[in-house]
């Protein structure tokens, strides 16, 4: 794992993105350059091409690569489903292509005036280019990762120390290389290790106070890691060990309580795009208002009480989904095919349509674009008295998409709660404006590929 920007990245991921984009951006390059020099005008020098060529080889290469990040390409499962991938790869190229069409034909010059050009097709040139590169980087990397070449050998320090919660065990990108008790000499050993190849040394809670400061010294100035079990599996799932955080752990954290001026910045940033945004899904909203009239009986928007900012309530809207009588025996979390849900619900519940209006909330200061999901106080009444540290969310806004919600399926349980407890408070620690814009880009991926909606 990378930190970047305080937030932890899969090093591996990164460096398939950066190969790709930079071998699609070379064959891109070198396809305009050559392929469009017959067709030069005269007064242009083959130099001149080239640095044109590099130009736009530059922008589609960046294009292909953040619609590939937006979409999933760089996530595990499109990595080892086969019809995982060749989905994502259709849809970037869907999005992409009508988008390079479209900017060709805004700038009449050079180059770009050459691939709106439907005599040399050059948009099912760069296409074919860009799909003969995700072949060969993904046919080599699968083959790295079978041949356990990005497998990083973890040498355990102790064992569970009998608290729930997932084990240490192998993964895609590390390999336990073994488990030792404390007292074992050669568990420190620096030479021993690198004999081993070990790359970390991961210590569990419970063996942790008892180690040698200067042992575990030696073994960090050898090159050797030393990670203690809860930092390691922050750092592999991305997510906080809920068993083994200490009481005090926000006062800690290192983005919890925000600087003023951030606030400032957090909240201005809410507000551009909130308002960008719902001006431009304005029609949208028209028409679903009226789909949601002729379908059946009642109000267009539904307005129910949720837990916000430290604990205060506020009314969330969204369009109307389910029947009004929908709750008559009380509050429910919703279910797969939930009869409640009317039939043009079930089409906004799977496209998010319904939570469009949520956008008035964030221009009202009652929810920002990033955050936990707020809950109904019903619901988190019982859920704060099942697990604990569950109030720790409410020391930020609730938002419309959020960590736990594109890591994490729509939960209608308490064991799912606890699920998605463990990715909202790692955003509550690691929150910035950097995972912020990740968290947005993956939104498209959970929207499009209707993940995790009910």
């Amino acid at each position: 794992m990378t930190k970047v920007f305080g937030h932890y990245m899969p090093s591996e991921m990164l460096m398939l993105w950066l190969v790709e984009a930079v071998l699609s951006f070379a064959l891109i390059a070198a396809l305009l350059a050559f392929g469009a020099a017959g067709l030069m005008p005269a007064d242009e020098t083959l130099s001149d091409n080239a640095f044109q060529a590099v130009n736009v080889a530059a922008l589609i290469a960046l294009a292909f690569g953040l619609a590939g990040s937006a979409l999933g390409l760089y996530r595990l499962e499109a990595l080892l489903y086969t019809r995982r991938l060749m989905i994502n790869i259709g849809i970037v190229a869907l999005t992409v292509l009508p988008a390079l069409a479209i900017f060709a034909h805004l700038f009449h010059t050079d180059l770009f005036a050459l691939l709106a050009s439907r005599e040399a097709l050059w948009l099912p040139r760069i296409l074919v280019v860009w799909l003969l590169c995700l072949a060969l980087t993904r046919s080599l990397f699968r083959f790295a990762l079978r041949q356990g070449v990005f497998a990083r050998h973890i040498l355990v320090v102790g064992d569970n120390d009998g608290r729930s919660g997932p084990r240490l065990d192998d993964a895609m990108f590390f390999a336990i290389a073994g488990r030792v008790a404390p007292g074992n000499p050669l568990a420190f050993d620096p030479e021993a290790l690198r004999a081993r190849k070990i790359w970390g040394i991961v210590i569990s809670a419970s063996a942790r106070a008892t180690l040698p400061t200067s042992a575990l010294l030696r073994c960090k100035s050898a090159g050797i890691r030393v990670f203690d079990e809860v930092e390691f599996r922050e750092r592999q799932f991305r997510r906080l060990d809920l068993d083994r955080l200490p009481p005090d752990w926000l006062v800690f954290a290192e983005n919890t309580f925000s600087s003023r001026l951030n606030q400032a910045f957090k909240r201005g940033f809410d507000l551009v795009l909130s308002a960008a945004m719902l001006v431009l899904v304005l029609p949208l909203m028209l028409l679903t208002a009226l789909a949601i009239r002729l379908d059946s009986e009642g109000p267009v928007f539904y307005r129910q009480e949720r837990v916000g900012l430290h604990g205060k309530t506020f009314m969330l809207l969204k369009f109307r989904s389910m029947r009004v009588d929908a709750e008559a025996a009380g509050p429910a979390w919703a279910a797969d095919h939930d009869p409640r849900v009317t039939r043009i619900g079930g089409f906004l519940r799977r496209t998010r349509i319904d939570e469009l209006p949520q956008l008035i909330n964030v221009l009202r200061g009652e929810m920002s674009l990033i955050g936990p999901r707020p809950e109904r106080p019903h619901f988190v009444a019982k859920l704060a008295a099942a697990i604990p540290r569950y109030h720790d969310r409410s020391f930020v806004k609730p938002g419309i998409t959020g960590w736990a919600q594109v890591n994490f399926p729509y939960g209608a349980s308490i064991e799912d709660a606890r699920m998605k407890l463990a990715y909202d408070l790692y955003y509550v620690a690691r929150r910035n404006l950097f995972l912020d814009l990740l968290i947005l880009i993956s939104t498209v991926r959970v929207i499009l590929f209707r993940e995790g909606a009910r």
